[in-house]
C-alpha cells in the first residue's frame, strides 16, 4: 500500500483522532447546536430508558390487586394517586404527585413465554418477540440505543448511546448484543459508563476517558499533518469531505467543556443530589439526565438499586430478580438487598425526583422516559420461606413518559390475578414502535450498513398513548 492507499480509519488515526474513531462504541458526530456565546441550545428528542434488571413483580408495584387472596396480593396495599384507577405501592409516596406526568401500561407480554432473563432482556431491547436462532445464538437485531443514534445522532455531543453500569456479576442478565450494536456495528453501540464499584454515588466516580483533557500542541501537530494528507492525491479520494467534517466537529468535541461537565455531578446542588438519592440509581437517574441535557440521545440506566449493608449477597445488576429462598436470595418483600422492602423506596425517590426535574426544567416534553423490566413475577407467592416469585413474561408493568406521551393514563388491563393481559396487550414489539414514534424515528425503510433495507419492528406504535 503506498503512501495515498488510506482508508477512512487509517486517515483518523493519522489526525489523532484513534481515541475517538469510529469504531468507538456509541460515538456518533452530528452537526452541532449552540448560540451566540457557544453555549448548547435545547437538543431534538432524546430517551432515558430505566431498566429494572431481573424483572420487578408487577402485582406487587404498578398492578396490585388488593381484591386477590394474600397468596396472589402479597403483603402490600396500594396508595392513592392523582390518576383514578391507577394503584400503585405504598411504599411510591413520592411517584404518587406524579402519576399525572406518565402512562402507566399494565398488560405488557412476551409472546412464547420467554422465562430466562437472556432471551427476554434481547427481546425487550430489540422490539421483537422471537426466540434466539438455532444453537442458541442471538440473531442480529440491534437494540433500541443503537437505532436511535444512528437514525437521530446526536447534534450537540460525540456520545449518542450510552449505558450506565453494565450489567455485572452473572451474564446471564447481559443481553448479547448490548455492546456491539446488532448488524449496525460498533459504531453504534453504547458507551458504557460506571461500575459496581465505579458509580457517580461514589466520592471517586471516574467518568470515562475519553472526557479527560487534551494536549493542546499534540492536537496541533496531528491537524497538521491531517492537513498534509488530505492536500495530497488523497484529496481527490471520495471520503476526503468526510474525513474533513468528522475531524473538525470530532476537535470541536473535544475543546467543549459541555460532555466532560455532564459527569460533574458535584456542580448539582446537594439538595438536588439527596433528592435522588446517594445511591446508584438515584445518582444515575440524574447523570442520565445530565447527559440528555448536555446532547446525549439515549441513556440506558441498569435499575441496580444497590446493596444493603446488612447484606452484600448477590451479583450488583438485578437487584429485582427476587427470588426468595429457593436461590438463596432472602424474603423478597424484606429489606435485603434482593427486597422491595429496600429496593422500592429508592426506586420511588429517583424516579420522583427525575420526573420532577423534567418537568420544572421544561425537558419532559423531548424527553422520552421508558421504564420496565424485562418482565414480571409469577403472580402467586411461591411456598417456601423466606417467599419471593418466579419469572412471568406473559404479563408485566411498563411506564412510560414524555416526547408527545400523554400523562395520568392506564392503558391496558390484566386479569383479577394479573396473570394474562385481557385488553391491549402489548408485545416489545408494540413498545419498540411507540418508542421510536415518540422520537420521530420512521419505522420503515431504514438501512444497515450494508445499505440493506430492513424494518426497526414489526410492531405498530401505540397512538392511543400520545397527547
Amino acid at each position: 500500500m503506498n503512501a495515498f492507499e488510506m482508508n477512512r480509519r487509517q486517515a483518523l488515526i493519522a489526525g489523532g483522532l484513534g481515541a475517538l474513531s469510529l469504531g468507538m462504541p456509541g460515538i456518533v458526530m452530528g452537526s452541532d447546536k449552540v448560540d451566540a456565546s457557544g453555549n448548547a441550545v435545547a437538543s431534538d428528542k432524546s430517551c432515558i430508558f430505566v431498566l429494572l434488571c431481573g424483572g420487578p413483580s408487577h402485582v406487587d408495584t404498578w398492578d396490585m390487586k388488593p381484591d386477590a387472596p394474600i397468596d396472589y396480593r402479597g403483603p402490600y396495599e396500594p396508595i392513592a394517586t392523582k390518576v383514578p384507577g391507577m394503584l400503585i405501592n405504598e411504599m411510591h409516596t413520592e411517584l404518587a404527585k406524579w402519576t399525572d406526568h406518565f402512562t402507566l401500561i399494565n398488560s405488557m407480554s412476551h409472546p412464547g413465554a420467554i422465562s430466562n432473563h437472556f432471551d427476554a432482556m434481547h427481546n425487550l431491547l430489540s422490539g421483537q418477540s422471537e426466540k434466539r436462532v438455532q444453537q442458541g445464538q442471538p440473531n442480529e437485531q440491534p437494540y433500541l440505543g443503537s437505532f436511535v443514534s444512528k437514525h437521530k445522532p446526536s447534534t450537540r455531543n460525540f456520545i449518542s448511546n450510552a449505558w450506565l453500569i453494565k450489567c455485572v456479576g452473572d451474564p446471564v442478565f447481559c443481553a448479547p448484543n448490548i455492546g456491539i450494536g446488532g448488524y449496525l456495528g460498533s459504531a453504534y453501540a453504547p458507551l458504557f459508563v460506571g461500575s459496581a464499584d465505579n458509580h457517580p454515588a461514589m466520592n471517586e466516580f471516574n467518568p470515562p476517558q475519553i472526557y479527560e483533557s487534551y494536549d493542546e500542541e499534540r492536537f496541533g501537530d496531528r491537524k497538521s499533518l491531517l492537513r498534509l494528507l488530505e492536500s495530497s492525491r488523497l484529496d481527490k479520494d471520495k471520503y476526503v469531505k468526510d474525513w474533513s467534517d468528522l475531524r473538525e466537529k470530532t476537535y470541536d468535541a473535544m475543546t467543549r467543556s459541555e460532555g466532560r461537565h455532564a459527569f460533574e455531578l458535584n456542580r448539582e446542588p446537594v439538595d438536588v443530589r439527596d433528592r435522588y438519592g446517594m445511591h446508584p440509581l438515584g445518582q444515575n437517574l440524574l447523570l442520565a439526565r445530565r447527559m440528555v441535557e448536555s446532547g446525549v440521545r439515549f441513556v440506558t440506566v441498569n435499575g441496580w438499586t444497590g446493596q444493603a449493608e446488612h447484606d452484600k449477597a448477590g451479583p450488583p445488576s438485578s437487584s429485582w430478580d427476587m427470588h426468595g429462598g429457593n436461590m438463596g436470595m432472602g424474603n423478597a418483600f424484606g429489606n435485603g438487598s434482593y427486597g422491595l422492602g429496600f429496593c422500592m423506596p429508592r426506586l420511588d425517590q429517583a424516579l420522583a425526583a427525575l420526573f420532577q426535574d423534567l418537568v420544572e426544567r421544561g425537558m419532559l416534553e423531548n424527553t422520552l422516559v421508558v421504564v420496565t423490566g424485562e418482565f414480571g413475577r409469577t403472580p402467586y407467592v411461591l411456598k417456601q420461606d423466606p417467599p419471593g416469585r418466579q419469572h412471568w413474561p406473559q404479563c408485566f408493568s411498563s411506564i412510560i413518559a414524555g416526547a408527545g406521551i400523554g400523562g395520568g393514563k392506564v392503558y391496558g388491563k390484566s386479569n383479577k390475578y394479573g396473570e394474562i393481559p385481557v385488553a391491549d396487550p402489548v408485545r416489545p414489539e408494540e413498545l419498540a414502535a411507540t418508542i421510536y414514534h415518540a422520537l420521530d424515528i420512521p419505522i420503515n425503510d431504514p438501512q444497515d450498513a450494508s445499505g440493506i433495507s430492513r424494518s426497526l419492528t414489526s410492531g405498530k406504535p401505540i397512538m392511543e398513548l400520545f397527547g
